[in-house]
């Protein structure tokens, strides 16, 4: 172990994404002893839809992230289409940007680093709370010891097995295939096209590249031999998708996958451990605010994790009573919404009588949008 680290953190946070970096540097502000513990290095790209809301820019502000100084760009229009190219356009009120994971996950860790903040590249294999205290143990054979714990570890990992989260038991069908082209797009405009078994997210990112993300179920992707016959004999069924990718060149070698994503609800709160980002709860990309989401999990763990250390909570049974309900408040109507509405597009003939519906009722999406998206973050 490092001889300058502390014999007991105030807080490790295990994973170094979204949530967790954001949390490092909201804690470090406060002069609190922080670990951050992250197995892969940076820069990094992950398979992610790229495009955050506007919810949280005073945050990421308040955190010294300027984003359009690092290439953002700015999207207020949305495009929804079905397999069958009916499609919706709308404006989105509150807005957002694209950016990439490779950026700005890059730009919060230096940031990180510039807090002082203590970083280990490494692999959390156990996670053991005693006597009020925390052991987390590495892959490396390294134990540090804290006060708190932040899970920001993602979607899936070897610790939810250790940890006997429920989620974890159950196989999920759901695969996500990610690639950055380039080619004609428009800037302001996030689009969502959906195809038999899929959809695919399209936006654009900083330097003038188009992130191109669609999930779709296993049993929809094992009929094809590989990537390309099932892009061209699925996916280019959506004539929207077809022009794009077409017209496009790939920038990565080949595409980014991850499999065994899962909807599933998980608990915020698991074994004592402050749950943020995806490792407390995904939302159907289809609904598109998952970063937007990690970010927001970020400064309410934060917050109360800092009302905790101070005193001004006065036990761990109210922090975890405490951040159960500000997360269920902030992200359980999200969820439950995502979820619904994309379990209808999943059915194909029901998403073309949707879009009709909107067609006549155009006042319903940006309802719907809403109930997908939080307030601008007000940081105190």
């Amino acid at each position: 172990m490092n001889q300058n680290f502390p014999k007991i953190f105030d807080v490790i946070i295990v994973g170094g994404g979204l949530a967790g970096l954001s949390s490092a540097i909201h804690l470090s502000k406060y002069n609190l002893n922080v670990l951050v513990i992250e197995k892969n290095n940076y820069p990094k790209h992950k398979v992610c839809g790229e495009y955050i809301s506007n919810e949280v820019l005073p945050y990421l502000e308040y955190l010294g992230i300027e984003v359009f100084d690092l290439g953002a760009q700015k999207i207020n229009k949305f495009e929804l289409s079905t397999y069958r190219n009916k499609i919706l356009k709308s404006d989105l009120t509150l807005g957002g940007f694209g950016i990439s994971r490779y950026t700005l996950d890059n730009a919060l860790f230096e940031k990180v680093k510039s807090q002082h903040v203590e970083t280990v590249q490494d692999s959390v294999v156990d996670i053991q709370f005693l006597d009020d205290e925390f052991s987390v143990v590495t892959k490396s054979n390294n134990t540090y010891k804290s006060k708190v714990v932040i899970g920001a570890y993602g979607k899936r990992s070897a610790i939810d097995i250790t940890l006997e989260r429920n989620f974890i038991k159950n196989k999920s069908p759901f695969l996500a295939v990610k690639t950055h082209v380039k080619g004609n797009f428009p800037n302001d405009l996030v689009a969502l096209h959906n195809f038999k078994g899929g959809y695919c997210g399209v936006s654009k990112v900083e330097n003038d590249t188009i992130n191109l993300c669609y999930i779709t179920d296993f049993d929809s992707f094992k009929a094809y031999k590989d990537i390309d016959d099932f892009q061209e004999k699925v996916i280019f069924k959506n004539t929207f998708l077809k022009i794009i990718f077409k017209n496009s060149t790939p920038v990565f070698e080949r595409p980014l996958t991850i499999s065994q994503i899962s909807f599933s609800n998980k608990n915020p709160v698991e074994n004592h451990i402050i749950m943020c980002g995806d490792t407390a709860g995904m939302i159907h990309p289809l609904c598109g605010n998952g970063m937007s989401m990690a970010i927001r999990s970020a400064q309410i763990a934060s917050q109360l994790i800092i009302d905790y250390l101070q005193g001004n909570i006065k036990s761990r049974q109210a922090l975890e009573k405490a951040y159960q309900k500000s997360w269920n408040n902030e992200f359980k109507t999200r969820l439950k919404v995502g979820h619904f509405v994309a379990k209808l597009f999943s059915k194909n003939q029901l998403a073309d009588v949707i879009i009709t519906v909107l067609k006549w009722f155009p006042m319903l999406l940006p309802i719907i949008i809403k109930k997908t998206h939080g307030k601008p973050i007000i940081v105190k």
